[in-house]
C-alpha cells in the first residue's frame, strides 16, 4: 500500500526514534491522523519548542530553559558546590533528584567512553570538568567528586578515565556502590535502589 506523501514522512521520523519501530511508527501516525487537529498542532509546537526553548547550562551542561545564564541547580545558594556528581546524561540528573537525598551540584558529561562508537574523551564534557574543579566550582574549592556513571562497561571505562585524570587534583573521588544492577541505567532504577547506591558510595583507589 502506497501511503501519502505527509504520512510516510511522519511514519518514517517516528521510527528513527529509539524504541520505535515500523509498526508502533504506523500506530502513531494513524492515531494523529484520526485524532483532533489541536493534537497534531500541540504536538508540533512543542517539538519546536524542545528546541529553541531549551539550552545547555554553561556550568555543569544540564538541560536548561534558553535564556537563563545557567541552570536552577547550579544557581541555587541551597546546594552544595563543594561536591559533584558527575553523570552521563540530563535523565540522570533528573532520576538522583527524584531521591532528594543529594545537595551537591552537577556535572552532565553528555554520553560515556566507547572506543567502538568512536566515542572518546574530547566527545565528553571531560575537560570543562577538570577546569570546573581546577578553579573551584563557583568560587568553592571541590572537596569530593562521585562518578555516577551507570554500571555498565562503557560507564565503567569513563569512570576510571575520570579517576585517572581527576586523582592528581586531590579531590575525593567516590563511586556509587553497587545497590546499581550492571548493565542498567540510572534513569530506569527505582527511588530506594539510588538512594541505597548514593548513601553507599565508595572511595575509588
Amino acid at each position: 500500500m502506497l501511503l501519502p506523501g505527509p504520512i510516510q514522512d511522519l511514519v518514517t521520523a517516528f521510527s528513527r526514534l529509539p524504541g520505535i519501530g515500523p509498526k508502533t511508527a504506523s500506530r502513531l501516525t494513524f492515531f494523529l491522523l484520526r485524532g483532533p487537529a489541536d493534537l497534531s498542532q500541540d504536538l508540533a509546537e512543542a517539538l519546536i519548542a524542545l528546541k529553541s526553548g531549551t539550552a545547555y547550562c554553561p556550568i555543569c551542561f544540564n538541560i536548561t530553559a534558553a535564556g537563563r545564564e545557567c541552570c536552577e541547580i547550579c544557581e541555587s545558594r541551597d546546594r552544595r558546590a563543594d561536591v559533584i556528581c558527575v553523570v552521563e546524561d540530563p535523565l540522570d540528573v533528573l532520576a538522583l533528584e527524584r531521591t532528594a537525598a543529594f545537595e551537591g551540584r552537577y556535572h552532565v558529561l553528555h554520553g560515556a567512553l566507547s572506543p567502538i562508537e568512536g566515542i572518546g574523551p574530547d566527545d565528553l564534557k571531560i575537560r570543562e570538568l577538570l577546569a570546573r574543579v581546577r578553579a573551584g566550582a563557583q568560587g568553592v574549592a571541590v572537596r569530593e567528586i562521585i562518578l555516577a556513571t551507570n554500571p555498565s562497561m562503557e560507564g565503567d571505562a569513563t569512570a576510571m578515565y575520570l579517576q585517572q585524570q581527576l586523582a592528581p587534583l586531590g579531590v575525593r573521588i567516590t563511586r556509587l556502590a553497587r545497590g546499581l544492577p550492571v548493565g542498567g541505567d540510572l534513569e530506569y532504577a527505582d527511588q530506594s535502589t539510588l538512594l541505597r547506591a548514593l548513601a553507599g558510595r565508595q572511595d575509588m583507589t
